[in-house]
């Protein structure tokens, strides 16, 4: 198994560079592959931001391909929960913060829209201090 960075991602999902694409293409086909939940929070971000990809783009992308038979997640639950509380409205990082806190009694936070939004998305407390 490998674990792959951001850019390898990025550069399957755009083709932006074909030599990086067809290289990271053949790694997907031929490797098993690990994702760290950190690299999925990046990649996230550099779709939305350098790349202008929609919120349902980057959703199809990642489901395609998270659900690659050779594709392991670091926490496929944590990343499970974020992507569909993000269809739902919440923004993706802190969607994955909330995942990643499920264990905690109280998630803490000045962010009113994620306040709103956690109290429709899981039973975990999240409020002001």
């Amino acid at each position: 198994m490998i674990s792959i960075d951001t850019n390898i991602i990025v550069r399957l999902l755009t083709g932006d560079n074909q030599s990086q694409f067809k290289r990271a293409k053949a790694l997907f086909s031929e490797e098993n592959i690990f994702i760290t939940t950190s690299v999925i929070l990046e990649c996230e971000w550099v779709l939305r931001y350098a790349y202008q990809f929609e919120q349902d783009e980057i959703i199809f992308a990642f489901q395609s391909l998270f659900g690659l038979s050779n594709v392991q997640l670091q926490d496929s639950q944590v990343i499970a929960d974020a992507i569909g509380w993000h269809q739902d409205g919440m923004d993706f990082a802190d969607a994955i913060h909330l995942a990643q806190s499920k264990e905690s009694k109280l998630f803490v936070t000045f962010d009113k829209k994620l306040i709103k939004a956690a109290s429709k998305a899981t039973n975990l407390p999240v409020r002001e201090p």
